[in-house]
């Protein structure tokens, strides 16, 4: 017997050659990046094979995930695992009238909190099950806001995952990838068998294996364009940066040689409106116009028509920083840097009029900040003051409880934690 099995996504299994009996597979998403429909594609895959189905949810109220996934929830190889009701849900009487439907097939976990008795029942569910049963786990980073604690997630994840590999399983784990520092993802994707990325840049969205034992072909390790539409899930082609992104890329060799659209136009021959055209994507250049413009930024063509050969890998450029989605705590957004190493830094946003309770982030480690732009009222132990660009912070048992941008723009803060 074969111990390759579908994803149920057929354009993805091509790529990938199926999953191996034993994958605990971790999704690293972002927002608007459809990640629930490789989910349902994942569990229709399972049930179509006669396979059950454990749905475990620290997310979602029970009733939002039966709405997401249809009417597979109404077969009888398809188990849901309610950790959201008594956990997130706060035993809200909302939720709990879930349960008083003759129909339910959810079990509720009465203290979700409680890890060491949560995993506990999830081993006694496993033990009444054939082999080859499949896992999704909604959000790990559900998991860590209801725990409190990121190493606590590790500690289950370190523990759950060769617990699932020797059932002879198959697992998809879900985490929101800006909500966890640099060091729990490394972690993770040490001990876990496959890591695939999701993420969307401008309106496309982009799949690419980040881990994936066992497998010699690198085509997987690059990104791939997908849409979806339906359940259907389609990759139409490996992500050219040369065709894809060429407008900001030109514009960022301009900037950078300190020229004017209306100069370079100048140089060969165009109008500073086409240029402004380019810049935004909104045309393409022929090949004579595109060599041209090379010539006169005094770069290289090859930056744009090898662009995964040109990717530096330990920097980050401000365009590629500030399209990423932003993760918000109440006003303030903050834009994460993934260094893979021990620390974590971003970029956070004020905007005008800004104030905010609390600190912009939570957690207790050591934190340093620099202020780039605008001005700040920082209020720490009571006391309240001014910050302004070039300003230093660092904090360690005290945190701030107040955050105010009171001027007219925008003000940026370098946050290293």
């Amino acid at each position: 017997m074969s111990n390759r099995i579908s994803s149920g996504a057929k354009s993805l299994d091509m790529l990938t050659e199926g999953f191996t009996i034993g994958d605990n597979v971790v999704w690293e998403t972002e927002a608007g990046t459809m990640s629930g429909t490789f989910i349902r594609n994942f569990i229709l895959q399972s049930i179509n094979d006669a396979q059950k189905v454990i749905y475990v949810s620290f997310n979602r109220s029970p009733q939002t995930v039966l709405n997401e996934i249809g009417d597979i929830s109404s077969s009888e190889h398809f188990t849901l695992i309610d950790c959201f009701t008594s956990g997130k849900g706060k035993n809200d009487n909302t939720f709990l009238k879930f349960y008083e439907r003759p129909e339910c097939r959810a079990e509720r976990i009465e203290d979700p909190r409680d890890i060491d008795a949560f995993t506990q029942t999830l081993n006694a569910i496993e033990d009444k099950l054939p082999p080859g049963a499949r896992y999704v786990f909604d959000s790990l980073t559900g998991m860590q806001d209801l725990w409190g604690d990121e190493n606590e997630t590790h500690r289950f994840f370190t523990y759950m995952c060769p617990r699932l590999f020797d059932l002879d399983t198959v697992a998809y784990w879900m985490l929101e990838k800006e909500a966890h520092s640099p060091r729990f993802k490394a972690n993770l994707r040490h001990i876990t068998q496959v890591v695939l990325d999701l993420s969307r840049r401008k309106n496309s969205l982009y799949i690419k294996a980040l881990k994936f034992e066992d497998r010699e072909d690198r085509e997987i390790f690059k990104s791939h364009q997908y849409e979806v539409r339906g359940d259907v899930v389609t990759l139409t082609s490996s992500r050219r940066e040369s065709t894809a992104d060429i407008g900001s890329k030109l514009k960022e060799e301009r900037l950078r040689t300190g020229m004017s659209q209306k100069e370079l136009a100048e140089k060969i021959g165009l109008t500073a409106s086409f240029v402004s055209q380019l810049e935004n994507d909104q045309v393409s250049p022929s090949l004579s116009t595109f060599m041209q413009l090379c010539k006169a930024l005094g770069i290289n063509p090859g930056r744009f028509l090898n662009a995964e050969e040109a990717t530096v890998p330990w920097l980050t450029r401000k365009n590629d920083l500030f399209s990423r989605p932003p993760r918000r705590e109440d006003q303030a957004r903050i834009y994460s840097v993934d260094t893979d190493s021990g620390y974590s830094a971003g970029i956070v946003m004020f905007p005008p009029g800004t104030e905010m309770d609390r600190h912009f982030r939570d957690g207790n480690e050591k934190e340093f900040l620099y202020v780039l732009e605008g001005t700040l009222m920082v209020t720490v132990s009571g006391r309240r003051e001014r910050v302004v660009k070039g300003d230093l912070m660092s904090f360690r048992d005290a945190f701030p409880t107040c955050w105010k941008n009171e001027g007219g723009e925008e003000a940026l803060v370098l946050v290293v934690w």
